[in-house]
């Protein structure tokens, strides 16, 4: 028998920002309280052109068999379809699996696009009732999320605190958030901890 097939299996979410990281700590045991029974670690990165200059070294020189990598990283003013294919590349030259995910602009759009989790998060009642508005229909498509959060809270909103309270509250259901990039990281982070945790006999 391998020493893979004894090996515990791992999970590791590579970030470009700390803020990412405190959303998913809150996050996570909310989507899948399972997940504790998997070592999941994180990877912070100094931003985008840090992870776009170490991301490869980094999951190439990972020893650790039976690992999967998330990668997470904000499409800001970037095509996300040349983002991806970029991230891909870099992670398919290892032989661990790896799943890509882009948040179409920012992180911040996932969170205006369930605007009760806001209220929740900085104690606030008044932004819920504008999630029918146009542009918090289709979160995605806002320039400048974080600008607009900011914006919309009076500065009540400050990104790593904010996003570790707006991950104790934002809904576990996609169908519950107009954001379709958070729909979609959900999705394929949920078919990742089936695997993970079917390996585990926990599924």
């Amino acid at each position: 028998m391998s020493n893979e097939q004894f090996e515990k299996p791992s999970l590791v979410f590579c970030l470009e920002e700390l803020s990412a990281r405190r959303f998913l700590e809150s996050f996570l045991p909310r989507l899948n309280p399972k997940i504790s029974t998997i070592e999941t670690q994180y990877i912070v990165f100094e931003g985008k052109s840090d992870m776009d200059k170490r991301l490869e070294r980094r999951v190439r020189g990972w020893l650790r068999q039976n690992t999967t990598f998330v990668v997470l990283r904000d499409q800001d003013s970037g095509d996300c379809t040349t983002i991806k294919t970029d991230l891909v590349n870099k992670c398919s030259t290892t032989c661990h699996d790896s799943l890509i995910r882009i948040a179409c602009r920012e992180l911040e759009s996932w969170y205006l696009g369930d605007l009760s989790a806001v209220d929740a998060a900085i104690g606030s009642n008044n932004l819920a009732g504008q999630q029918n508005k146009a542009k918090f229909r289709t979160p995605d498509s806002i320039g400048s999320p974080a600008a607009e959060l900011e914006r919309m809270t009076k500065g009540a909103y400050q990104k790593v605190g904010g996003s570790r309270e707006i991950g104790k509250h934002i809904s576990v259901d996609p169908a519950q958030n107009s954001s379709h990039s958070f729909g979609v990281f959900v999705g394929g982070v949920q078919q990742v901890l089936q695997k993970l945790l079917g390996r585990e006999g926990m599924a």
